[in-house]
């Protein structure tokens, strides 16, 4: 009973500190908002994670990581047909992102843009949950080439590199704009741009 209440009570300090990081960033971040909206005592929080930076890099790894894992890597290596799963995802990411996903933009990228310059094992967290995306992609591309969905003389990690960042561009552009409409204007110009590398 005490394990599973000692569970319950690191979940829901890592889901407040996830929203309070995305809403606020991390250095703003107040960890007694957290404190405050958990209703949990500063030793229980101390007791899973000692510093506000061991919270952070949990919230990376554990919500971030494991949320784009669901949502983009695991369909599409599930998948018997990835660049088909891959164009699905494009098509229709506005209808799978919460509500506010535009006006706070991507968690991911907010994080990248406000730590990796800053802080090391910011950085190597970040990066990895992007090794991971720009490998799934490039996977998903060679093997298209071999299904003969995708060209063979597309460059595969060039092109996955290039997927990724436009993709966290059109999320950042939206943002800026705080505009629907933008992001999903620059998604379609993507799903474009993934179309004309396939064979047919």
């Amino acid at each position: 009973m005490k394990t599973k209440q000692a569970d319950q009570s690191r979940s829901t300090i890592l889901q407040s500190a996830f929203c309070e990081i995305h809403r606020k960033g991390y250095q703003a971040a107040s960890i007694a908002n957290i404190l405050h909206d958990t209703g949990l005592t500063k030793g229980a929080l101390y007791h899973h994670f000692p510093t506000k930076q061991s919270l952070g890099i949990a919230v990376v790894d554990e919500i971030i990581g494991e949320r784009l894992a669901k949502l983009l890597f695991e369909p599409i290596r599930q998948s018997e047909r990835p660049i088909d799963a891959l164009l699905h995802l494009i098509s229709h990411i506005d209808k799978q992102v919460p509500a506010d996903f535009v006006m706070l933009g991507c968690p991911l990228n907010n994080l990248m843009q406000e730590m990796s310059a800053l802080n090391p094992e910011f950085k190597s967290s970040l990066n990895g949950i992007l090794k991971q995306w720009r490998d799934t992609i490039e996977w998903a591309l060679v093997t298209g080439q071999k299904q003969n969905d995708i060209r063979s003389d597309v460059d595969a990690k060039s092109a996955a590199l290039f997927i990724v960042s436009a993709w966290e561009g059109c999320i950042g552009i939206a943002k800026n704009m705080q505009s629907n409409s933008a992001f999903k204007s620059c998604m379609k110009q993507l799903h474009g741009y993934l179309a004309g590398l396939r064979t047919d």
